[in-house]
């Protein structure tokens, strides 16, 4: 049971790095402003009007509304009047981002939700590990450290959104999910019941570590370029594309050759 477990978190995750990636794709990362809420409530609006002032409305501590296009909290619950009354509301002061797309919204709501069920994954897959601390200490061990990295994990992805998708949390966010798949494989490597015996030299193993290591450049470098990417499509637009990349930065070379030489590098590893 406990290895089915680890599975199944494993899996969820690979999918939040996957919806995430939908979510950068697509320019999604704002389209719930606040945090862990989506513009005050558990399940985001689908249309603007609804984050409009509404005369005669019941209004929630902690919703939130656009007015004159900055994001605005209720102070407490109360009963709207026929016109907006600035004394029941405050200003949203993480970050001054106030619009609404319900493609954006939507995506990264799925993203949260995705990312909620893989920790909920993670932590049943820790108290399962309680049943290997006799035999087993490492892996109940590493089991909740990667339910202390979800939650880590989580509090990084409330900073993305505060900062409004600042590149250096981006990324931290990123190397992050990496982390904790490479705990979850470790996880289900070592709880195998199955021996294997592997003898591989010490220049093998720096091989392998050396092939971590560039890859792990490589995703840095990678978040790297999108974000010149969206800063260019602020620029130009999304009519230019054929623009973006008339005067890339160093790091989208680097990028793209750097391809290369991880691909020779895991060819190597697979061959051998």
């Amino acid at each position: 049971m406990y290895r089915n477990s680890v599975k199944i978190a494993l899996i969820l995750v690979y999918l939040v790095i996957v919806a995430g990636a939908v979510v950068r794709m697509t320019g999604s990362g704002m389209g719930c402003p606040d945090w862990p809420k989506c513009f005050g409530y558990y399940i985001p609006p689908t249309q603007e009007s609804e984050l409009l002032f509404q005369a005669e409305r019941d209004y929630e501590k902690g919703q939130v509304i656009i007015v004159d296009e900055s994001l605005k909290v209720a102070k407490s619950d109360f009963t709207s009047a026929e016109h907006y009354n600035p004394k029941n509301w405050e200003n949203y002061t993480r970050h001054d981002y106030a619009v609404f797309n319900p493609a954006h919204t939507w995506t990264e709501y799925i993203n949260r939700l995705v990312g909620a069920l893989a920790g909920f994954a993670v932590l049943i897959m820790a108290v399962l590990s309680f049943r290997k601390w006799k035999t087993r200490k490492r892996l109940c061990i590493l089991s909740w450290l990667s339910v202390f990295l979800m939650v880590f994990q989580a509090w990084l992805g409330a900073t993305v959104v505060y900062s409004v998708l600042a590149p250096v949390r981006i990324t931290l966010h990123m190397v992050m999910a990496l982390v904790i798949v490479a705990i979850l494989l470790y996880i289900l490597a070592d709880s195998s019941a199955k021996i294997y015996a592997f003898k591989v030299s010490k220049s093998f193993k720096a091989v392998v570590l050396v092939s971590i290591i560039l890859s792990l450049i490589q995703v840095i470098l990678g978040t790297q370029v999108r974000q010149f990417v969206d800063e260019q499509v602020k620029v130009l637009g999304y009519g230019t594309r054929d623009l973006w990349l008339n005067n890339p930065e160093i790091s989208f070379y680097i990028h793209r050759s750097f391809s290369v030489l991880i691909f020779l590098v895991n060819l190597f590893i697979w061959w051998k």
